[in-house]
């Protein structure tokens, strides 16, 4: 199980700062939740804030565009420093292509899907992508509760995955804590992205040490 803790409940009044303790906490994946106003209720940062971080810690960025027409902006946050970029099905009339253009600047591609979405909708890209992103909360803010149903999603894509087999990661965002962690990686989920639960914490590494000790209950 991988640990991807959010920015998005960090303090960004010393963003770089709470970086590097997760950084040091032993996270594998920092990720970046990339807002535009319009696809979801929120606005957060963009490819500026993600360069000026990246020659600052090593550990990867998983970059999560919630936004509308992504294509036009994948070049700039690839040069921002993006190791992985992930996009949503609901926002990309062409997902194949958008899959495409991530790819060819030599970096992993993800799709994200709502809560609402199925897994269906990704059927012929499956073959295509690295990782697999399932919202467990409506997207947009941070600290929202786990929506149970989503663990049959979960379930259902990572039967669908060990069926072909195929190479993605499933990554699940949204209300993880100790309290569900295992039943969540139970149901196959490779990532945990966690916000409020790492960053909300007086003490990260602790809180990473935590939630793994909850995953082998």
């Amino acid at each position: 199980m991988k640990i991807a803790p959010s920015i998005l409940s960090a303090d960004f009044g010393c963003l770089i700062e709470d970086i590097k303790k997760i950084e040091r906490a032993g996270a594998d994946l920092l990720h970046i939740d990339v807002m535009d106003g319009h696809f979801v209720p929120n606005i957060t940062i963009g490819p500026g804030v993600i360069r000026s971080l990246k020659n600052r810690v090593s550990i990867p960025f998983d970059v999560h565009l919630m936004i509308d027409e992504p294509e036009k902006y994948i070049n700039e946050f690839v040069k921002a420093g993006a190791d992985i970029i992930t996009v949503h099905q609901e926002a990309c009339i062409h997902l194949n292509r958008v899959i495409q253009i991530i790819k060819d600047c030599g970096i992993k591609a993800g799709v994200a899907l709502n809560p609402s979405t199925p897994v269906e909708m990704l059927e012929y890209v499956l073959s295509d992508i690295d990782m697999v992103l399932l919202m467990t909360v409506n997207p947009g803010f941070g600290g929202q509760k786990f929506i149970d149903s989503m663990i049959d999603k979960i379930s259902d894509l990572n039967s669908t995955k060990k069926n072909k087999p195929f190479k993605f990661e499933i990554e699940v965002d949204g209300g993880i804590s100790k309290s569900n962690i295992k039943i969540v990686t139970d149901a196959g989920a490779d990532i945990i992205v966690a916000g409020s639960s790492i960053f909300g914490t007086e003490d990260p590494k602790k809180a990473i040490y935590e939630l793994r000790e909850a995953n082998k209950k």
